[in-house]
């Protein structure tokens, strides 16, 4: 039996020879749960050692859409393969093991891997990471060619339109409230609340906490400070801001919160539409490989980025991983690994 476990919808037709024993995608909760326990199942194998394989493989996993569990004929084993890749599929056997499409053992039960294995990733991934890869070699900067590419557009579950447009607006508070703190002249909430009433709606609990008690968070402030670059990358997602230019310095941040007061007052902000997943992906790519080169630059890895200023590209990468729904994170709990 062949439990198979995909990531693109559409479900590619299966057309060669076997018999369906089950199949189900991410409308049973019960799918949801069992790719959890998978997860876990794989960080569990032999020493636990998160190697480059495991973690890739986990992270694989968690963009998991469907599950099909089948029997087929040895004879058809290649034709499988193909479906596999179609599917952007991984395979989990009775021995215990998790496979590749072409059966190459990614880790067995005993946490053993076939060197020649390949986690599976859709053609526009790859396509995606060799041109962000070209990108920044133009800015002479080298990123290690073993990074996963990102997300695929047949993969990937964007955050509706609606849902962005509504963290634009909690943003826009917080950001220009920890901005006042942090002047010394607080912004009265009485004021906040005039100017953007819906806003409150979308407060996240950090956020709400925030705003109810600033006085002991002078870290906080300054995180949250940060946040009108998050601001201007949605805002971009958006349509919004017509360009992202590259992360040499900071937003202009009066025009950006003078834009967006005015597109939430005037109704375009609830108006307003995503861009193309294709185009998000590629800012996705590009700020995620960008913040691998500049955490090896801060370790001594790396040479510094002289052109390129650190907090823009982390904010990026955050907006970037909650659009994208990396590891189904609400937005306090979104994580940035590269």
């Amino acid at each position: 039996m062949l439990n198979t476990y995909g990531t693109v919808l559409p479900s590619p037709p299966r057309t060669f020879p076997h018999q369906t024993l089950a199949e189900r995608d991410m409308r049973d909760p019960e799918l949801v749960e069992h790719l959890r326990g998978f997860v876990g199942y794989v960080a569990s194998r032999g020493n636990k050692e998160m190697t480059t394989t495991r973690y890739h493989l986990m992270r694989h996993i968690e963009r998991v859409r469907y599950q099909v569990s089948m029997q087929v004929p040895a004879g058809s084993l290649d034709a499988f393969a193909a479906w596999a890749v179609q599917a952007n599929a991984v395979v989990f056997v009775p021995d215990g093991s998790v496979r590749d499409p072409w059966h190459r053992v990614l880790i067995d039960a005993n946490g053993v891997t076939d060197g020649t294995a390949q986690i599976p990733y859709p053609r526009d991934a790859v396509e995606r990471q060799s041109r962000t890869e070209t990108e920044l070699e133009r800015e002479r900067i080298h990123v290690a060619r073993s990074l996963s590419p990102v997300v695929g557009v047949d993969e990937v579950r964007l955050r509706d339109a609606a849902e962005v447009a509504g963290r634009v607006r909690a943003l826009l508070v917080v950001s220009t409230f920890a901005e006042s703190v942090r002047d010394n002249d607080p912004i009265p909430m009485e004021r906040m609340r005039e100017v953007l009433p819906g806003a409150f709606d979308h407060l996240t609990p950090v956020e709400s906490a925030f705003l109810a008690d600033p006085s002991d968070a002078q870290a906080v402030v300054n995180q949250l400070g940060w946040r009108y670059e998050s601001l201007a990358l949605l805002a971009w997602a958006l349509g919004i801001k017509p360009e992202l230019p590259f992360p040499s310095s900071i937003c202009d941040v009066a025009n950006l919160a003078r834009t967006l007061l005015d597109a939430a007052t005037s109704g375009d902000l609830d108006r307003s539409r995503l861009r193309a997943d294709g185009e998000i992906l590629d800012a996705l790519d590009f700020h995620y490989r960008l913040h691998w080169a500049i955490r090896e630059a801060d370790l001594g890895h790396r040479p510094s980025l002289d052109n390129v200023v650190p907090g823009v590209v982390v904010e990026r990468h955050y907006a970037l991983n909650w659009l994208v729904r990396f590891e189904d994170a609400a937005w306090d709990d979104v994580d940035t690994p590269t």
